[in-house]
């Protein structure tokens, strides 16, 4: 199962209650005080991690808590300190901070009645390794060793722990990577993800085989790589949410190059410059940045009926526009693609595509 988007309940440790003791030892008469301090509450921190690719674990666990500090002892000890609780999170995830709400009864509809007070994050874990404490543990009490003095010799006084950090926090998953594969519905750029790097996503003759990002690895000429996402695929009306459209988008917020894998052929029954058209539309109107970032076109399925006549018809009617043709199926244009996206990657200006 694969969850890009949870809600979560946060709670840090509370401190250890203050200690309240007397010295009590031979040769040693009214030794005085010797209470000592409670643990401090582990706290709650977020840890990035590329080994872990979705949100699945926190939507089955909604509930993270660290542990309390120990109380203090005699002798002045001071309590154990309660044990930080590391979650790890996807690389690429932003967190949101949510008000108290009432009780719901699935995890799904707590995202649907989330009330959040800001729309900026808290943080962006974007790096590998990277820590943020999301709630701090509370502090430990003051044993009774801390109120002694001159005119109290003998203090019963002692403080109880803080309560730790907590709240609610919506966890958004963006994924990281160089390139982007954007089309509609089986334009074949699952199968060609396939040729151009390691990994294996699932390849049907039906629409919606891909139902989340899938990031695979190109290897370019002297030891570069990049990572390049297929994401799932789009349809008219995408940025108001048809066809899940908000959960497909946010994925390419974070590419820099856009790859629009057309399917030249036309066997849907799409004619592709207007398939290249809505797409670039789509893209604007969710995300209007998103639209001057570099960006190719790949003319995909060249080995069928047809992709050789609409191919010329689109180089004829966007005549500058960066087109690749490529047939995933006989491996054609494979590298020429790479070329393309290497070339991309050095910052070669002659290779982006202009506006349309």
């Amino acid at each position: 199962m694969f969850v890009d988007r949870v809600k979560v309940f946060v709670q840090a440790g509370k401190g250890g209650r203050g200690c309240v003791s007397f010295r009590r030892e031979k040769f040693v008469p009214k030794g005085g005080p010797d209470g000592g301090d409670g643990g401090r509450g582990g706290d709650v921190i977020l840890r990035a991690d590329r080994h872990v690719d979705n949100l699945a674990n926190l939507f089955y666990e909604p509930l993270i808590k660290a542990k309390n500090g120990g109380n203090g002892m005699g002798k002045k000890m001071a309590g154990r300190a309660g044990a930080n609780k590391i979650v790890r999170v996807p690389v690429g995830s932003i967190v949101w901070r949510g008000e108290k709400q009432e009780r719901a009864k699935s995890n799904v509809e707590q995202l649907a009645i989330g009330n959040w007070q800001s729309s900026i994050p808290i943080v962006d874990l974007t790096r590998d390794g990277q820590d943020f404490v999301l709630c701090q543990g509370g502090a430990g009490g003051k044993g009774n060793v801390h109120f002694k003095s001159s005119r109290n010799r003998a203090p019963r006084e002692y403080t109880e722990g803080k309560e730790g950090e907590q709240g609610y926090f919506l966890l958004e998953l963006r994924t990281i990577a160089d390139a982007g594969l954007v089309g509609y519905p089986n334009a074949g750029k699952s199968t060609l993800l396939r040729k151009i790097s390691a990994a294996r996503p699932k390849v049907a003759a039906y629409p919606f085989t891909t139902l989340h990002p899938i990031v695979g690895v190109i290897e370019f000429p002297g030891y570069r790589r990049a990572t390049i996402a297929d994401i799932p695929g789009l349809i008219e009306g995408a940025h108001r949410g048809l066809g899940l459209g908000h959960q497909f988008l946010r994925h390419i917020t974070r590419c820099r190059v856009l790859v629009f894998v057309i399917d030249v052929a036309g066997s849907e029954g799409r004619n592709p410059v207007e398939d290249l058209k809505n797409l670039r539309r789509e893209i604007d109107l969710y995300n209007p940045t998103l639209s001057s970032r570099p960006w190719i076109v790949v003319a995909n399925k060249m080995d069928l009926p047809g992709a050789k006549e609409n191919l010329k018809a689109m180089q004829e009617r966007l005549p500058r526009i960066k087109i690749v043709p490529t047939s995933p199926v006989k491996g054609e244009g494979v590298d020429a693609l790479k070329e393309a996206l290497a070339a991309i990657m050095t910052n070669d200006k002659d290779v982006v595509s202009p506006p349309i």
